[in-house]
C-alpha cells in the first residue's frame, strides 16, 4: 500500500512523504533550487526523520530529491556573514538531521540522482546505504564559500573513503562521478540514470524484511566503532561553522557565488 501525507501549501511540502508498505520515502522538494537546504527544509526534514524513526511500522527509509537531483548543498542565497548567536542555531538545526539518521534505529538508504554537493553530499554519506545514478556527481564543495563542512561530513567521509582520501576531497574539492564514486566508497551501488529511486526502494524493501532489533543493533555497533565519538564531531562542526560564518572569507565566498566569479580568500 502506498500513501502520501498530502499537500496543503505549508512548509511540510518542502519534504514529501510517501509510504510503500514498511518503507517510508522522504523527498527533498525544492526542485527550483536543486533541493538546496535552507533553514526551513532542515527543520522539516529533521522532524520527518525523527517521526519515521519513532514509527515502528516503518522498517526502512529512503531519502531522495525531487526534480532529478538529490541536493545541491546549502542554499547560498539565504547565507550572509553573521555572528555566533545567529549561526549556532542554524548549524545545530543541520546537525539535528544527521543525529536523526545516526541515532535512529531504522536503516536509511539514499537515492542519488544529479548533484550531491556540499551539505547534499554530507547528507547522502550519512545514510546507511547510497544508491547513485552512474552520472550522479558528488562534491564536498564547502571551501568554495569559505566553510569547512558540517552535517557530519568530518566523520562520514573518512569512514567511507579513508582519512587520506577524505583529506584530499575536502582540501581540493572536485566532481566525483560514476565508477570513481563507487571506487572511493561515496556510493555503494551504481545504477542507470533515472533508476536510483527504484533501486533504492527495492533495497529498502529487502532491508525491511530483516529483523528490526538486529538491524538497529548493527547501526549502533557500527556507529560506536567509528574513531572517537561521531556525535562529538557534530558539536565540533557547529563550533567551526559558527566561527567561519562570521569571517570575511565567508562573506567573499557568498558574494563570489552570487556574482558568478572565483572567490579571492584572504584568511580573515
Amino acid at each position: 500500500m502506498t500513501h502520501s501525507d498530502g499537500s496543503d501549501g505549508s512548509d511540510d511540502d518542502i519534504v514529501l512523504l510517501q509510504d510503500h508498505g514498511p518503507v517510508r520515502v522522504l523527498t527533498l522538494n525544492r526542485p527550483d533550487k536543486r533541493n538546496a537546504i535552507d533553514l526551513a527544509l532542515r527543520v522539516v526534514l529533521a522532524e520527518k526523520l525523527e517521526a519515521a524513526m519513532a514509527d515502528t511500522s516503518v522498517r526502512a527509509i529512503v531519502l531522495t530529491g525531487a526534480g532529478g537531483t538529490f541536493c545541491s548543498g546549502g542554499d547560498v542565497s539565504t547565507m550572509r556573514r553573521q555572528g555566533p548567536d545567529e549561526t549556532r542555531p542554524r548549524a545545530q538545526a543541520a546537525q539535528r538531521v544527521i543525529r536523526a539518521v545516526w541515532d535512529g534505529p531504522t536503516p536509511v538508504v539514499a537515492a542519488v540522482e544529479g548533484f550531491a554537493y556540499g551539505a547534499g553530499a554530507a547528507l547522502a554519506l550519512a545514510c546507511d546505504r547510497v544508491v547513485a545514478a552512474s552520472d550522479a556527481s558528488f562534491n564536498t564543495a564547502f571551501t568554495g564559500v569559505g566553510l569547512a563542512g558540517d552535517m557530519g561530513i568530518s566523520v562520514s567521509l573518512p569512514a567511507r573513503t579513508g582519512l587520506a582520501a577524505a583529506r584530499q576531497l575536502l582540501l581540493l574539492p572536485r566532481r566525483i562521478q560514476g565508477p570513481q564514486a563507487l571506487a572511493l566508497g561515496l556510493a555503494d551501488e551504481l545504477v542507470e540514470p533515472g533508476n536510483a529511486l527504484d533501486w533504492a526502494l527495492a533495497d529498502a524493501e529487502r532491508i525491511a524484511e530483516g529483523p528490526p532489533l538486529a538491524l538497529s543493533a548493527i547501526k549502533m555497533m557500527l556507529g560506536a566503532c567509528q574513531a572517537g565519538d561521531p556525535r562529538a564531531a557534530l558539536d565540533r562542526e557547529v563550533e567551526h561553522q559558527t566561527r567561519l560564518f562570521d569571517s570575511a572569507d565567508f562573506a567573499e565566498g557568498v558574494a563570489a557565488f552570487h556574482e558568478r566569479r572565483r572567490p579571492v580568500f584572504k584568511g580573515c
